[in-house]
């Protein structure tokens, strides 16, 4: 007996509703990972007798799991099943908590959060690749809007609930809580993503894996770079900057002659996506001048006891989750590009604001511009993944979704060093952490003005590239 088509189709929304929420649950696990860890590290120096440099690699194995594999996997799961990595992530992200919670050594912690970061990465590079597969893509704005609000509830939630497990449990609590919820992730991804779309055997393409081990070398030694020394930039950073470039260049080289590259560089012939990815780092950049400079201003210029600091800090990722959703109804209903531009400006605007406001503005005068920043980078985030993914071929999605990634982090990466260094020396003072408020002000109001010129100059590669793709082409030229 055949279903109505009424049935037929509710059945079909109700599996596109589920399918939506593993995505967004995988999303929601790999941001609290990154966020989480952050603030148990006194309290891991302290139960494995550490100091602070060995316990800031709990943080760091995780970070550069994602950032060195998230292309790669990406690539992984476009040319075999995307489906079933997507369950191999989640089960190894699950796996790798459980082993973290139980760690019984320093050692064992940071080797158990590096596989988990490899779970991470597979989760965020293929939430993104199945939207395509998902959704209508008149609805992939509203999607991508989803999973950037999850983004932000999880980064977000971090910090507040890492502190309250901790004080209640303790530490083991902040990796086993990610056990129940990785869980409900899995049996959600295996009852309603939908299955891979298999062309032909002829069709299937190998896996680059001398592209892959130098991708990860080159990626791993500029997270390095810009991670290790606290700030400080030493003959070690610039051995290991001088390594990524030149591990970049062998890639580039072994990527214009083998079959099956892992990154097919006409691809950044495409101005949409390159243009995506460059100011998709920018971006990244300048947003990780709020979470480097905002703590110091509040609690240096401003007096703000700590807790007072965090509750001012969870504002930004507050309105970001309020406004994932929205900015992807808008994407979808006035188009991308053009909220991609709007969003830049908003941010401009928001980082104008703090470059000129004063301290007497006090605490109002710090969330409205932050308030304005946020909601635009959630605007042009949502446009800007949108505006990629909408029209890639279904056998590049992994690859791209994962570029688009590694954009993010890389400019989140760069930016806690290279905005750090332009707030550090633009408050003159030889620690930041007792410089005078006057001092830290300036160094505030200065770090914004250069991040002005950094999304000035993202605004300025968004138009030119709309300007070039709106330009007729002259005859006879194709």
């Amino acid at each position: 007996m055949l279903k109505p088509i009424d049935a037929e189709n509710m059945e079909r929304a109700s599996s596109v509703r589920w399918a939506l929420a593993s995505l967004s649950l995988s999303m929601l696990l790999s941001s609290l990972g990154i966020s989480i860890a952050n603030v148990a590290s006194p309290t891991l120096a302290q139960a494995f007798n550490a100091s602070f440099q060995e316990v800031q690699w709990i943080v760091l194995a995780y970070l550069l799991a994602i950032t060195t594999l998230i292309v790669s996997v990406g690539r992984l799961g476009d040319v075999t099943s995307r489906r079933r990595l997507l369950l191999a992530g989640l089960f190894l992200f699950t796996t790798a908590s459980v082993l973290c919670g139980v760690a019984p050594t320093l050692s064992l912690l940071i080797a158990a959060r590096a596989v988990q970061g490899l779970g991470a990465a597979i989760m965020m590079a293929l939430t993104m690749a199945f939207v395509g597969d998902t959704v209508p893509k008149a609805r992939t704005g509203s999607a991508m809007g989803l999973l950037g609000t999850m983004s932000a509830i999880g980064t977000a939630l971090g910090p507040s609930l890492g502190g309250l497990l901790i004080a209640g449990t303790g530490w083991r609590a902040i990796f086993l809580v990610n056990v129940p919820l990785g869980l409900l992730g899995l049996v959600l991804a295996y009852r309603y993503l939908p299955a891979d779309r298999r062309g032909p055997k002829t069709d299937r393409t190998g896996f680059d894996v001398v592209g892959t081990l130098l991708l990860a070398l080159a990626l791993g030694a500029y997270a390095l770079a810009m991670t290790i020394g606290r700030g400080s930039f030493g003959p070690l950073n610039m051995a290991l900057l001088v390594a990524a470039v030149f591990g970049a260049g062998f890639f580039v080289l072994v990527e214009a002659r083998v079959a099956s590259p892992l990154v097919r560089l006409a691809a950044f012939r495409n101005a949409t996506l390159s243009t995506s990815l460059a100011t998709s780092a920018l971006v990244s950049t300048v947003m990780m001048a709020t979470l480097v400079v905002g703590p110091f201003y509040l609690s240096r210029a401003l007096g703000l006891d700590a807790a007072l600091v965090g509750t001012v800090m969870s504002v930004g990722p507050l309105v970001a989750a309020l406004t994932g959703v929205p900015a992807g109804r808008i994407a979808d209903r006035f188009g991308a590009g053009r909220m991609t531009i709007i969003g830049l400006i908003a941010i401009a605007a928001g980082c104008f604001i703090l470059s000129v406001m004063p301290a007497i503005s006090g605490i109002p005068g710090y969330i409205a511009p932050i308030a304005v920043i946020t909601s635009g980078y959630a605007l042009f985030q949502t446009a800007n993944n949108t505006a990629v993914m909408s029209d890639i071929r279904p056998d590049q999605r992994g690859v791209v979704s994962g570029l688009l990634n590694l954009s993010r982090n890389l400019g989140l990466i760069t930016g806690a060093s290279a905005m750090g260094a332009v707030f550090a020396f633009a408050s003159v003072a030889i620690d930041i952490a007792t410089a005078r408020p006057e001092a830290v002000a300036a160094g505030m109001r200065i770090t914004f003005a250069v991040a002005t010129i950094l999304i000035v100059d993202a605004l300025a590669i968004a138009i030119g590239s709309r300007a070039l793709a709106a330009r007729p082409s002259l005859p006879g030229v194709s």
